[in-house]
C-alpha cells in the first residue's frame, strides 16, 4: 500500500505526519526543535519543490510512505491523483491520501510563510516549529486512527 500525507507546501504538517508514522518521533512528548529539525524534508521545500512526490520510508506493514506539497490545489489533489490512477489502472484500494492541512494551526502558517516563501529562516523556524510542536498531538492521534484502520486492512480509513 502506498500512504501519501500532503499539505501546502510539503515541508510541515505532512512531514509530521509521515515522521509519526513511520516511528522518526516519539509519542509520549512533544518533539523538541532538534528532533524536528531532524527530519528529512522538515522545513526544507520550496516552490519548485511542490507537487513531487518525497519518500519517506517503509512502515511496521511494509507499506510506502510518501509526502508531497500540494501548493493551491487543495481538495481538488485527490481527484487528479485518483483520476491519474484510474487512466493508468491503479488499483486505488492500495494508496490512501491523507491532507494534513486541517492540523496546521496560525503559528504554523506564520512560520512556515515566513521560512520557506519569504526565506527568512532565522524568524520563521522557531515559530513552525512551535507550531508543529503545539499541533504534535493532533496529528499523531489522526496518524493513529489511520494505522489502526490499516491493521484492520481497511484501506479507505482516515482519507480526507
Amino acid at each position: 500500500m502506498k500512504i501519501i500525507y500532503c499539505c501546502y507546501g510539503g515541508s510541515h504538517s505532512s512531514v509530521t505526519a509521515a515522521a509519526i508514522h513511520l516511528g522518526m518521533l516519539p509519542l509520549t512528548r512533544k518533539p523538541t526543535g532538534k528532533e524536528l529539525l531532524s527530519i528529512p524534508y522538515f522545513d526544507r521545500q520550496i516552490n519548485k519543490d511542490h507537487g513531487y512526490f518525497r519518500f519517506m520510508g517503509r512502515d511496521e506493514y511494509g507499506n510506502e510512505v510518501y509526502i508531497i506539497g500540494k501548493h493551491n490545489l487543495g481538495k481538488y489533489f485527490e481527484n487528479i491523483l485518483r483520476q491519474i490512477a484510474q487512466i493508468y489502472g491503479i488499483d486505488q484500494s492500495q494508496t490512501v491520501i491523507i491532507d494534513t492541512m486541517p492540523y496546521v494551526n496560525v503559528a504554523m502558517m506564520i512560520g512556515g510563510y515566513t521560512s520557506r516563501r519569504l526565506g527568512i529562516v532565522s524568524l520563521g523556524r522557531p515559530i513552525v516549529i512551535m507550531g508543529t510542536q503545539n499541533a504534535f498531538f493532533k496529528i499523531a492521534a489522526m496518524v493513529h486512527r489511520l494505522k489502526v484502520t490499516i491493521a484492520r486492512g481497511n484501506s479507505d480509513g482516515g482519507t480526507q
